[in-house]
């Protein structure tokens, strides 16, 4: 057998016998923008999607239940679409919600968001129920206490905990004024873009939302798969 064919049926064997290299699932890809908000995905990805979103906006809840499995099961996993997640805070339970689902860090936050729409329906009643009963009280502590203070009323400390967040992280987090300060500051920016939540831009142009359905088709027609 010549040298160069013996060499090519080498070569072909060691390829055959090499496993296969498993494609990323860039939907446990999160990076954290100069401005806080969070790019869920690829970064290179073809389609970026940008959602401006509150965590007590129910239809932003129904948004995000409606579209996972095929938004973060697919296109995203796939690395075809990037989603940028930033926040338009409407109240003070959706500020404290803001703020610990960026406390779960880059690797949780999306879980958290997740976590924290899915749930609304049970701690958002008793956000609002807290803070109508104790508002004397709470008013006069500085923002982060009242933060805090809604946040366990409400239950999310339960939530969170559940998700591994132990109660010294969780003090932690309402302790960290500057990353409070720096929502609120994306939050001010959001509001000069957007009229309600939730709002998008696909790929840098404003999309007229009229629910997921629609998006869906939208998104796979500027190559999202």
């Amino acid at each position: 057998m010549k040298r160069w064919l013996f060499a090519l049926l080498v070569l072909v064997g060691l390829a055959t016998a090499l496993p296969a290299v498993a494609a990323p699932d860039w939907s446990k890809v999160a990076t954290k923008t100069a401005t806080g908000s969070y790019v869920i995905g690829n970064p290179k990805a073809k389609v970026k999607l940008v959602e401006y979103l509150s965590y007590t906006c129910p239809h932003c809840a129904a948004f995000s239940k409606e579209s996972a499995a095929t938004l973060k099961g697919q296109f995203v996993k796939s690395g075809s679409v990037s989603v940028e997640l930033r926040n338009a805070v409407r109240d003070r339970a959706d500020l404290a919600a803001a703020q610990l689902a960026r406390c779960a860090g880059p690797a949780g936050f999306s879980g958290a968001t997740e976590a924290i729409f899915a749930a609304q329906d049970t701690w958002l009643p008793e956000a609002i129920k807290y803070s109508e009963f104790n508002a004397a009280r709470i008013a006069s502590y500085p923002i982060n206490v009242q933060l805090q203070k809604v946040a366990a009323g409400a239950g999310l400390d339960t939530l969170m905990r559940a998700r591994g967040m132990s109660q010294a992280a969780f003090d932690a987090c309402f302790a960290d004024t500057t990353a409070i300060d720096a929502i609120a500051k994306m939050s001010d920016a959001s509001w000069q873009a957007i009229h309600a939540t939730p709002s998008f831009l696909l790929n840098g142009a404003a999309y007229d939302y009229k629910g997921w359905p629609d998006l869906e088709k939208a998104l796979r027609a500027a190559g999202a798969h």
